[in-house]
């Protein structure tokens, strides 16, 4: 739908005051709609020069942030795994002391001490 010749002189009249009093704000404004514009359908696009876009810096990082994190947490559940299924079959740590290891105990406990308690 057009505007109307008056719509169109009061919007003109709007923008003369708008630059005249506030310059600054009339340049970001006015370079707001050129972003705008060149997004809605004058900008790059992938077939028109060539080039993909790039990925952010930031999100280079956060993804190799998230795939350390899950190697990190991948190798802890197969270590976890591991320990309880060599504990479950007799190979953990504690498997490994035998009655030859342990210290030997005295064959019997001297009297007083019994008679004490």
């Amino acid at each position: 739908m057009a505007w109307s010749q008056d719509e169109e002189r009061m919007l003109a009249q709007i923008e003369r005051h708008l630059v005249d009093d506030d310059p600054r704000l009339a340049a970001r404004l006015e370079s707001f709609n050129e972003r705008v514009r060149r997004k809605e359908g004058g900008g790059r696009r992938r077939g028109e020069q060539g080039r993909s876009r790039r990925p952010r810096h930031s999100t280079v990082i956060i993804a190799v942030s998230w795939v350390l994190i899950a190697t990190l947490i991948a190798t802890l559940l197969i270590m976890v795994l591991r320990n309880e299924a060599a504990s479950a079959l007799g190979f953990g740590a504690k498997a490994g002391r035998t009655a030859a290891t342990l210290p030997a105990l005295p064959a019997a406990l001297p009297k007083k001490s019994l008679s004490a308690r």
